[in-house]
């Protein structure tokens, strides 16, 4: 494989790229790295050229300045070693595991193109394209155009074979132009949705690729050749036409609208339309039009009407338009998820009002207060054929390398009357109404099918909405029922043991997880919630959820008695029933007589303490839990909870005395006393 970088005046923001591509897991001899210098004038050269005498696989070809990465990507390309070419930006860093991962996919499917999962904090990423892995796809059947940046994998003989190159020289949109001269001829594109490969990260001098100020003439006039790959590619219908509406709805209607319009001077709103009209009249027909959502439909018939002023009061109106979601119910499953319950809807204003719809003989329109500035008098906006297309999602999110993994949700759509006493309709306007999303889902730190378990850090929760040609995204947790809290329970989970724990951001109110211990700490969100004791035991029910497959949190234990005198003891808090339990020695020994506190440090030796209780202490420093003023754990529980332990250990006295006896079997008989034994 072969990784290719362009590369100019970098300074220090090259450091993350490099130090990404010398922790890759791929050995080193599988593959190489070329720099391509475009002529940098300040210490990057010499970096470079002593970084590859340090490291053999490294390459450095040094090239008078093109002024832009087109050619120095060609140049590598033509220069490259590998089966696979990888594009990165100097800017960017790769995974450690990215390079294998993309490679052995690759490989296994002949692939033309490999699409690994990307992250971003500041530029916006496809997450429906990475929702899954697709092994085989290519542009007609997946939503390949979404990703038109070119930090992908491509097979080198395919680049050359189908004379792909970047237009070289200074220009715009040379990145759409290249992907979609590569997407066409792929036979096979393969997504690895399941490994978060490539990373975008925020320059702090502000000075990220694409960051410049577009000129219309020039940027319109670069799309036109996009557009016309894709006319020269595809036959009139429905094909065609979904592909063309990417490119009217976000390079085209997406630059006239919000927030962008709102912040061009006339001049430039003028510009901007006069350059997209005569494409939009030339390649946008009525069914590219029409296949927009209701909003975006109601942008493009004021684009052809070259409405400046429409344009911005749609984008004004647009931009109040938010999305909101409720959360009605959390609570812990067995399996380690968090189930939850919401609702979604879009909403408008600072009052967050509901985007209110009328009916009329059976049809729903947007409210003609919404419409009126925009259409000829009268006339209303038709989006029952769109109320399907109201969509939520939910995602998870880690707030600091901004890695984002979808959810299962299911919504079921309602379109709801509002009442004049919900103070969202008028008096005498009782045929107004409401798109609500009403959705269960899961949420989960642990691994998932294809995923390994999530890192550490803070992981807030979204939930992304869409509907009428806009995408809006909530954040989670400030709306929600006053019985959430309580059932937001710390949690340790899975193997080895991990705290996680659901809070409430301050002073926002939204719901995040801390994986791993980030910063939030287990003692600080149990201060107020009860322990019971086991009767008959030793032994303390805590308000720690848990699962059976959860292994055991080393705690430490502190007894102070009345004089001061402390003693600790190291114990465990182990998973039974949903809730993790911490044994108590029956006897701590040089511990006086009377009465001492009991506290456990679940956070680490230099955690916290958690006050438990007050436990007498007798001669010979035995502790006399039972006498402790906590109460005790429900007497059913007790019962199911000690049946489940002596079935488990009848399963442990089984096999470790029937194990050896068994495996002699024949194959028929050993699946006989398996299946006695599971029955027992």
């Amino acid at each position: 494989m072969s990784v290719v970088i362009p590369v100019y005046n970098p300074g220090k923001y090259i450091d993350p790229c490099i130090k990404s591509l010398l922790a890759q897991t791929l050995p080193a001899e599988d593959f190489e790295v070329l720099f391509v210098d475009d002529g940098s004038t300040d210490d990057t050269p010499d970096r470079l050229d002593k970084l590859a005498v340090e490291h053999p696989h490294f390459r450095v070809i040094h090239i008078p300045n093109s002024g832009w990465p087109g050619k120095p990507r060609n140049i590598g390309v033509a220069e490259a070693k590998g089966e696979y070419v990888q594009f990165v930006d100097q800017d960017d860093h790769l995974a450690s595991d990215a390079l294998r991962r993309l490679y052995e996919m690759g490989h296994r499917n002949g692939s033309d193109i490999v699409i690994g999962k990307v992250a971003s904090n500041f530029r916006g990423v496809p997450h429906g394209v990475f929702k899954v892995n697709r092994e085989k796809c290519d542009l007609s059947n997946a939503p390949l155009y979404d990703s038109l940046t070119p930090h992908k994998m491509f097979r080198t003989e395919f680049l050359r074979e189908n004379n792909i190159a970047y237009p070289e020289g200074k220009r715009r949109l040379e990145d759409q132009l290249y992907m979609m001269e590569a997407y066409f001829p792929a036979k096979v594109v393969s997504i690895l949705g399941t490994y978060t490969c490539y990373y975008y990260s925020r320059r702090d001098d502000g000075q990220n690729a694409g960051s410049a100020k577009i000129v219309p003439s020039g940027y319109y006039g670069n799309l036109r050749e996009v557009l016309k790959v894709v006319v020269d590619n595809t036959e009139p219908g429905e094909f065609r036409d979904r592909v063309l509406r990417r490119f009217y709805r976000v390079e085209m209607l997406g630059r006239l609208s919000e927030p962008g319009i709102l912040k061009f001077t006339p001049e430039f709103a003028d510009e901007m339309i006069e350059a997209i009209r005569p494409i939009a009249d030339e390649y946008m027909n009525d069914e590219v039009h029409n296949g927009l959502g209701a909003l975006t439909r109601l942008r493009s018939t004021l684009l052809r009407a070259g409405d400046r002023d429409g344009l911005i009061a749609l984008a004004r109106f647009a931009s109040s338009v938010k999305g909101a979601a409720h959360l009605e119910k959390f609570e812990w499953q067995s399996n380690g998820k968090a189930q939850l319950s919401l609702s979604v809807r879009l909403v408008q204003g600072e009052e967050k009002k509901p985007l209110r719809l009328v009916r009329r003989d059976g049809r729903h329109f947007l409210h003609p207060a919404i419409t009126e500035p925009f259409l000829p008098e009268g006339e209303l906006l038709d989006i029952t054929d769109e109320l399907d297309g109201f969509k939520g999602e939910l995602s998870i999110r880690n707030r600091e390398t901004a890695v984002e993994w979808p959810c299962p949700v299911t919504y079921t759509t309602e379109v709801e009357k509002l009442t004049v006493r919900d103070g969202d309709a008028a008096e005498g306007d009782e045929d107004t109404y409401e798109v609500v999303l009403r959705g269960k889902g899961e949420v989960t730190s642990e691994a998932v099918k294809g995923r390994g378990r999530v890192s550490k850090g803070f992981w807030d929760i979204w939930v992304p909405v869409r509907g009428l040609g806009l995408v809006r995204k909530a954040r989670l947790g400030a709306d929600r029922d006053p019985s959430v809290d309580a059932d937001c329970l710390p949690a340790v989970l899975g193997s080895p043991a991990r705290p996680v724990i659901p809070y409430f951001t301050d002073p926002h109110g939204n719901l995040t997880l801390d994986v791993a211990g980030r910063a939030k700490k287990l003692a600080t969100y149990l201060a107020d919630r009860p322990v019971r004791r086991m009767p008959g035991r030793s032994e303390l029910r805590m308000e720690v959820f848990t699962t059976s497959k959860s292994t055991s949190w080393p705690v430490e234990l502190t007894l102070t008695s009345a004089d001061g005198t402390k003693r600790t003891a190291p114990a465990t808090l182990r998973p039974d029933q949903g809730r993790a339990h911490l044994s108590v020695p029956a006897r701590v020994p040089d511990l006086p007589a009377g009465t001492a506190r009991l506290a456990v440090r679940l956070d680490g030796a230099k955690g916290a303490e958690l006050p438990l209780c007050d436990v007498p202490v007798a001669g010979g420093g035995r502790l006399q839990l039972d006498r402790t003023d906590l109460a005790e754990v429900d007497a059913t529980m007790v019962r199911q909870m000690t049946s489940r332990r002596r079935r488990a250990s009848l399963r442990r006295a089984l096999r470790t005395v029937g194990g050896p006896v068994v495996r002699r079997l024949p194959k028929s008989a050993r699946k006989k006393v398996r299946r006695l034994a599971a029955r027992l």
